[in-house]
């Protein structure tokens, strides 16, 4: 029986982005749009928008509002997923987990978990007990999460639109890290 080979990539947070790293980030996005996944951006999605949305997150997390984590491989950044910490004055023990993406390059080799699990240990080093999310019902992220020990709450129908349009439900999860 033959040995499983280690991952071949890497996650790890990023304080700040450089420019090269946002180009790599709107990629990611531009892929998993173009791939069909509803994460607040319809088709045609240009890369001056990407880069865009990336240039303002990243300046989020260097300002401690957001956390950035990543996932490379050789090819370069091929997942991501924030930790939004920017929230009322009254919700300081919980965080909104936003935009998990992977390339469809990386997709069923674990990017999407070990990202989730990076996300959780950040959540907690941050003194954050508790993470929301919301994702499209039934979808590939919907699995995940629940794999993963997420509580589904609740769907939402018509909630958002596919980025070549029509309506999708979305599904509301919590993780109680306490």
């Amino acid at each position: 029986m033959e040995a499983m080979s280690p991952a071949v990539w890497t996650v790890r947070r990023l304080s700040s982005a450089t420019p090269s790293q946002v180009g790599e980030l709107a990629d990611v996005l531009i892929d998993c749009v173009e791939g069909g996944a509803s994460v607040s951006f319809m088709l045609p999605l240009t890369r001056e928008r990407a880069v865009q949305f990336w240039q303002k997150v990243a300046a989020e997390a260097a300002a401690g509002e957001r956390i950035l984590i990543v996932a490379e491989d050789a090819g370069g950044i091929c997942g991501t997923v924030q930790l939004i910490l920017s929230l009322p004055e009254n919700q300081p023990h919980r965080a909104e987990v936003a935009k998990m993406l992977v390339h469809r390059r990386m997709r069923r080799q674990g990017v999407g978990a070990a990202l989730m699990r990076a996300a959780e240990e950040e959540a907690r080093a941050s003194g954050r007990t508790l993470l929301v999310l919301d994702t499209v019902t039934d979808g590939n992220g919907a699995r995940l999460y629940e794999k993963l020990g997420w509580v589904r709450v609740g769907e939402v129908p018509r909630f958002a639109l596919f980025p070549r349009g029509g309506f999708c439900g979305t599904t509301f999860y919590y993780r109680d890290l306490a």
